[in-house]
Protein backbone atom coordinates (compact mmCIF):
# COMPACT_ATOMS: atom_id res chain seq x y z
CA UNK A 1 0.00 0.00 0.00
CA UNK A 2 1.43 3.04 -1.06
CA UNK A 3 1.48 5.69 1.63
CA UNK A 4 -0.01 9.40 0.82
CA UNK A 5 3.73 11.24 0.56
CA UNK A 6 5.12 8.47 -1.81
CA UNK A 7 2.13 8.62 -3.94
CA UNK A 8 2.84 12.49 -4.51
CA UNK A 9 6.25 12.42 -4.86
CA UNK A 10 5.53 9.75 -7.59
CA UNK A 11 3.53 11.29 -9.35
CA UNK A 12 6.01 14.56 -9.73
CA UNK A 13 8.25 12.09 -11.26
CA UNK A 14 11.28 14.52 -10.29
CA UNK A 15 14.39 14.24 -11.75
CA UNK A 16 17.25 16.93 -11.26
CA UNK A 17 19.01 19.21 -13.68
CA UNK A 18 22.23 20.25 -11.69
CA UNK A 19 23.61 23.77 -12.14
CA UNK A 20 26.64 24.58 -10.85
CA UNK A 21 29.58 24.52 -8.41
CA UNK A 22 29.37 27.53 -6.11
CA UNK A 23 32.18 28.11 -3.97
CA UNK A 24 33.11 31.16 -2.34
CA UNK A 25 36.17 32.62 -0.61
CA UNK A 26 36.37 36.14 1.35
CA UNK A 27 33.83 38.95 0.90
CA UNK A 28 31.53 38.27 -1.67
CA UNK A 29 27.57 38.69 -2.66
CA UNK A 30 25.47 37.81 -5.40
CA UNK A 31 22.00 38.73 -6.37
CA UNK A 32 19.43 35.90 -8.26
CA UNK A 33 16.51 37.41 -9.88
CA UNK A 34 13.09 35.83 -9.44
CA UNK A 35 13.23 32.06 -11.55
CA UNK A 36 10.12 30.78 -10.72
CA UNK A 37 10.61 27.04 -11.10
CA UNK A 38 11.97 24.98 -7.81
CA UNK A 39 15.59 25.01 -7.03
CA UNK A 40 17.60 23.57 -4.37
CA UNK A 41 20.86 24.07 -2.50
CA UNK A 42 23.19 21.68 -0.77
CA UNK A 43 26.08 23.26 1.64
CA UNK A 44 28.97 21.11 0.85
CA UNK A 45 31.43 23.26 3.23
CA UNK A 46 31.27 26.47 4.96
CA UNK A 47 28.43 28.46 5.75
CA UNK A 48 26.90 31.71 3.90
CA UNK A 49 24.34 34.00 4.61
CA UNK A 50 21.01 33.32 2.40
CA UNK A 51 18.60 36.07 2.03
CA UNK A 52 15.14 35.19 0.04
CA UNK A 53 12.60 38.08 -0.58
CA UNK A 54 10.01 38.46 1.67
CA UNK A 55 12.18 36.43 4.55
CA UNK A 56 14.35 36.72 7.34
CA UNK A 57 18.11 36.03 6.60
CA UNK A 58 19.32 32.62 7.29
CA UNK A 59 22.43 30.80 7.67
CA UNK A 60 23.17 27.77 5.90
CA UNK A 61 26.23 25.33 6.39
CA UNK A 62 27.59 22.24 5.32
CA UNK A 63 24.95 19.54 5.65
CA UNK A 64 21.91 21.82 4.84
CA UNK A 65 19.35 21.72 2.64
CA UNK A 66 17.46 24.37 1.02
CA UNK A 67 14.51 23.99 -1.20
CA UNK A 68 12.52 26.96 -2.64
CA UNK A 69 9.96 25.52 -4.70
CA UNK A 70 8.68 28.64 -6.25
CA UNK A 71 12.70 30.33 -6.13
CA UNK A 72 11.64 34.02 -5.64
CA UNK A 73 14.10 36.42 -5.68
CA UNK A 74 17.04 35.70 -3.41
CA UNK A 75 21.03 36.95 -2.57
CA UNK A 76 23.88 34.56 -1.12
CA UNK A 77 26.89 36.35 0.21
CA UNK A 78 29.34 35.69 2.53
CA UNK A 79 28.90 37.52 6.13
CA UNK A 80 30.35 40.81 5.40
CA UNK A 81 28.37 43.50 3.37
CA UNK A 82 29.35 44.18 0.18
CA UNK A 83 27.90 45.29 -2.87
CA UNK A 84 26.46 42.07 -4.84
CA UNK A 85 26.66 40.87 -8.12
CA UNK A 86 23.30 40.50 -9.86
CA UNK A 87 23.06 37.52 -12.19
CA UNK A 88 19.91 35.79 -14.23
CA UNK A 89 19.14 32.35 -12.94
CA UNK A 90 18.44 31.23 -16.38
CA UNK A 91 21.86 32.37 -17.89
CA UNK A 92 23.35 29.98 -15.83
CA UNK A 93 21.13 27.02 -15.23
CA UNK A 94 22.38 24.12 -16.71
CA UNK A 95 26.17 25.15 -16.66
CA UNK A 96 29.08 22.92 -16.10
CA UNK A 97 31.43 24.96 -14.85
CA UNK A 98 31.80 25.83 -11.40
CA UNK A 99 30.91 29.62 -9.81
CA UNK A 100 33.41 31.39 -8.06
CA UNK A 101 32.58 34.68 -6.00
CA UNK A 102 35.01 36.92 -4.28
CA UNK A 103 38.73 36.09 -4.23
CA UNK A 104 39.45 33.70 -7.27
CA UNK A 105 42.50 31.93 -5.81
CA UNK A 106 43.09 29.36 -3.15
CA UNK A 107 40.83 26.85 -1.41
CA UNK A 108 36.98 27.95 -0.92
CA UNK A 109 35.62 29.46 2.09
CA UNK A 110 32.02 27.60 1.31
CA UNK A 111 31.03 25.58 -1.68
CA UNK A 112 27.95 24.39 -2.41
CA UNK A 113 25.84 22.39 -4.79
CA UNK A 114 22.97 24.03 -6.47
CA UNK A 115 20.67 22.35 -8.91
CA UNK A 116 16.87 23.06 -10.40
CA UNK A 117 14.07 20.19 -9.80
CA UNK A 118 12.21 19.73 -13.35
CA UNK A 119 9.23 17.59 -12.88
CA UNK A 120 7.15 15.62 -15.36
CA UNK A 121 3.65 16.03 -13.64
CA UNK A 122 0.07 17.09 -14.82
CA UNK A 123 0.37 19.76 -11.84
CA UNK A 124 3.27 21.80 -11.43
CA UNK A 125 2.05 23.66 -8.70
CA UNK A 126 1.90 20.49 -6.59
CA UNK A 127 5.16 21.08 -5.32
CA UNK A 128 4.43 24.58 -4.32
CA UNK A 129 0.71 23.77 -2.78
CA UNK A 130 2.62 21.30 -0.44
CA UNK A 131 5.61 23.18 1.02
CA UNK A 132 6.62 27.07 2.71
CA UNK A 133 8.09 29.23 0.32
CA UNK A 134 11.51 28.33 1.92
CA UNK A 135 12.10 25.01 3.11
CA UNK A 136 15.68 24.79 5.49
CA UNK A 137 16.53 20.90 6.62
CA UNK A 138 19.02 21.15 9.04
CA UNK A 139 20.42 18.48 11.77
CA UNK A 140 19.06 15.46 10.29
CA UNK A 141 21.95 12.76 10.17
CA UNK A 142 19.99 11.12 7.23
CA UNK A 143 20.07 14.51 5.26
CA UNK A 144 23.81 14.55 6.00
CA UNK A 145 24.58 11.75 4.87
CA UNK A 146 22.65 11.86 1.75
CA UNK A 147 24.57 15.35 1.00
CA UNK A 148 27.78 13.89 1.54
CA UNK A 149 26.86 11.45 -0.96
CA UNK A 150 25.69 14.01 -3.79
CA UNK A 151 28.94 15.60 -3.08
CA UNK A 152 31.13 12.74 -3.81
CA UNK A 153 29.26 12.22 -6.71
CA UNK A 154 29.16 15.33 -8.17
CA UNK A 155 32.98 15.51 -6.98
CA UNK A 156 34.14 12.72 -9.55
CA UNK A 157 32.34 12.29 -12.63
CA UNK A 158 32.35 8.31 -12.50
CA UNK A 159 30.07 6.17 -15.11
CA UNK A 160 26.12 6.40 -13.58
CA UNK A 161 26.68 9.57 -12.18
CA UNK A 162 23.59 10.79 -13.37
CA UNK A 163 21.79 8.78 -12.66
CA UNK A 164 22.92 8.46 -9.00
CA UNK A 165 22.80 12.05 -8.47
CA UNK A 166 18.93 12.27 -10.00
CA UNK A 167 18.38 10.12 -7.26
CA UNK A 168 19.84 11.11 -4.80
CA UNK A 169 18.33 14.47 -5.61
CA UNK A 170 14.91 12.52 -5.41
CA UNK A 171 15.69 11.53 -1.53
CA UNK A 172 16.44 14.72 -0.71
CA UNK A 173 13.14 15.93 -1.87
CA UNK A 174 11.36 13.45 0.41
CA UNK A 175 13.41 14.28 3.01
CA UNK A 176 12.29 17.64 2.95
CA UNK A 177 9.07 17.10 2.68
CA UNK A 178 9.28 14.84 5.54
CA UNK A 179 10.79 17.22 7.71
CA UNK A 180 7.75 19.89 7.01
CA UNK A 181 4.56 17.17 7.82
CA UNK A 182 4.19 20.23 11.19
CA UNK A 183 2.47 23.14 11.58
CA UNK A 184 5.29 25.11 9.44
CA UNK A 185 3.89 23.86 5.86
CA UNK A 186 1.21 25.40 4.51
CA UNK A 187 -2.54 24.27 5.17
CA UNK A 188 -2.76 20.79 2.94
CA UNK A 189 -1.16 17.09 2.62
CA UNK A 190 2.15 17.61 4.38
CA UNK A 191 0.63 19.47 7.56
CA UNK A 192 -2.33 16.72 7.32
CA UNK A 193 0.22 13.97 7.56
CA UNK A 194 1.52 15.83 10.84
CA UNK A 195 -1.85 15.36 12.49
CA UNK A 196 -1.73 11.91 14.40
CA UNK A 197 -5.78 11.99 14.12
CA UNK A 198 -6.10 12.99 10.34
CA UNK A 199 -2.92 11.08 9.08
CA UNK A 200 -4.91 7.63 9.09
CA UNK A 201 -8.12 9.16 7.96
CA UNK A 202 -5.53 10.58 4.86
CA UNK A 203 -3.57 7.47 4.32
CA UNK A 204 -7.23 5.67 4.01
CA UNK A 205 -8.26 7.93 1.32
CA UNK A 206 -5.22 7.81 -0.92
CA UNK A 207 -4.78 4.17 -0.69
CA UNK A 208 -8.11 3.32 -1.54
CA UNK A 209 -9.54 6.03 -3.75
CA UNK A 210 -12.04 4.49 -5.36
CA UNK A 211 -13.92 3.56 -1.82
CA UNK A 212 -17.44 5.70 -1.52
CA UNK A 213 -16.14 7.82 1.64
CA UNK A 214 -18.44 9.55 3.97
CA UNK A 215 -17.45 12.03 6.11
CA UNK A 216 -18.82 9.68 8.83
CA UNK A 217 -16.21 7.16 8.05
CA UNK A 218 -13.53 9.37 7.38
CA UNK A 219 -14.29 10.67 11.03
CA UNK A 220 -13.93 7.31 12.38
CA UNK A 221 -10.51 6.67 11.05
CA UNK A 222 -9.46 9.29 12.78
CA UNK A 223 -11.13 8.60 15.97
CA UNK A 224 -13.07 12.22 15.79
CA UNK A 225 -16.97 12.83 15.62
CA UNK A 226 -18.36 13.78 12.29
CA UNK A 227 -18.16 17.32 13.31
CA UNK A 228 -14.67 17.47 14.90
CA UNK A 229 -13.35 15.76 11.84
CA UNK A 230 -14.72 17.79 8.99
CA UNK A 231 -13.73 20.83 11.26
CA UNK A 232 -10.27 19.42 11.81
CA UNK A 233 -9.54 18.39 8.63
CA UNK A 234 -10.87 21.65 6.50
CA UNK A 235 -8.74 23.79 8.88
CA UNK A 236 -5.53 21.78 8.69
CA UNK A 237 -5.99 21.04 5.11
CA UNK A 238 -7.64 23.89 3.72
CA UNK A 239 -10.29 22.16 2.17
CA UNK A 240 -13.50 19.85 3.45
CA UNK A 241 -12.76 16.25 3.22
CA UNK A 242 -14.95 15.70 0.02
CA UNK A 243 -13.42 18.61 -1.63
CA UNK A 244 -10.32 16.92 -1.04
CA UNK A 245 -11.31 13.65 -2.14
CA UNK A 246 -12.73 14.48 -5.45
CA UNK A 247 -9.36 17.19 -6.07
CA UNK A 248 -7.29 13.91 -5.55
CA UNK A 249 -9.60 11.53 -7.44
CA UNK A 250 -9.18 14.13 -10.61
CA UNK A 251 -5.06 14.14 -9.75
CA UNK A 252 -5.54 10.31 -10.20
CA UNK A 253 -7.53 10.54 -13.39
CA UNK A 254 -5.18 12.70 -15.17
CA UNK A 255 -2.05 10.44 -14.43
CA UNK A 256 -4.30 7.14 -15.29
CA UNK A 257 -5.17 8.95 -18.55
CA UNK A 258 -2.17 10.21 -19.85
CA UNK A 259 -0.21 7.47 -18.90
CA UNK A 260 -1.39 4.35 -18.87
CA UNK A 261 -3.68 3.96 -21.89
CA UNK A 262 -6.53 3.26 -19.93
CA UNK A 263 -10.26 3.39 -21.57
CA UNK A 264 -12.76 6.01 -19.76
CA UNK A 265 -14.68 3.46 -18.08
CA UNK A 266 -11.59 1.50 -16.34
CA UNK A 267 -9.91 5.19 -15.10
CA UNK A 268 -13.97 5.89 -13.54
CA UNK A 269 -13.97 2.72 -12.10
CA UNK A 270 -10.31 3.05 -10.82
CA UNK A 271 -11.25 6.48 -8.98
CA UNK A 272 -14.53 5.33 -7.31
CA UNK A 273 -17.30 6.50 -10.02
CA UNK A 274 -19.59 3.57 -10.92
CA UNK A 275 -20.51 4.99 -14.44
CA UNK A 276 -18.04 6.48 -17.22
CA UNK A 277 -20.74 9.14 -17.59
CA UNK A 278 -20.58 10.43 -13.97
CA UNK A 279 -16.96 10.51 -14.21
CA UNK A 280 -16.63 12.39 -17.15
CA UNK A 281 -19.25 15.10 -16.22
CA UNK A 282 -16.77 15.32 -12.95
CA UNK A 283 -13.62 15.45 -14.64
CA UNK A 284 -14.87 18.20 -17.04
CA UNK A 285 -16.12 20.10 -14.15
CA UNK A 286 -13.16 20.23 -12.32
CA UNK A 287 -10.22 19.86 -15.18
CA UNK A 288 -11.77 22.16 -18.13
CA UNK A 289 -11.76 19.49 -20.63
CA UNK A 290 -13.61 15.67 -20.84
CA UNK A 291 -11.35 12.69 -19.96
CA UNK A 292 -11.23 11.55 -23.45
CA UNK A 293 -10.07 15.11 -24.99
CA UNK A 294 -7.66 15.52 -21.86
CA UNK A 295 -6.17 12.23 -22.87
CA UNK A 296 -6.28 12.91 -26.84
CA UNK A 297 -4.03 16.08 -26.26
CA UNK A 298 -1.57 13.92 -23.95
CA UNK A 299 -1.40 10.91 -25.94
CA UNK A 300 -0.19 13.69 -29.00
CA UNK A 301 2.34 15.66 -27.40
CA UNK A 302 3.97 12.70 -26.19
CA UNK A 303 4.33 10.99 -29.44
CA UNK A 304 5.15 14.10 -31.43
Amino acid sequence: MMDPLSEVVRFLHPRAVFANVVSGKGNWAVRYSRYGLPSFCIMLEGSALLVVDGHEPISISAGDFILLPSTPGFMLSSFAPVPPVYLNPHDIAGGSDELRYGEQGGAPDMKSLGGTFLFDCVDPGLLMSLLPDVVHVQGSTRLQQLVQMVGEESAVQKPGSDFMLSRLVDLLLVEAMRSKTTESAPPGLLRGLGDERLAPALRQMHAHVEHPWTVDQLGKAAALSRSAFFERFTRTVGVAPMEYLLAWRMRVAQELLRRDGLSISDVAERVGYGSASSFSFAFSRHVGQSPSRYARGHRSSQSG
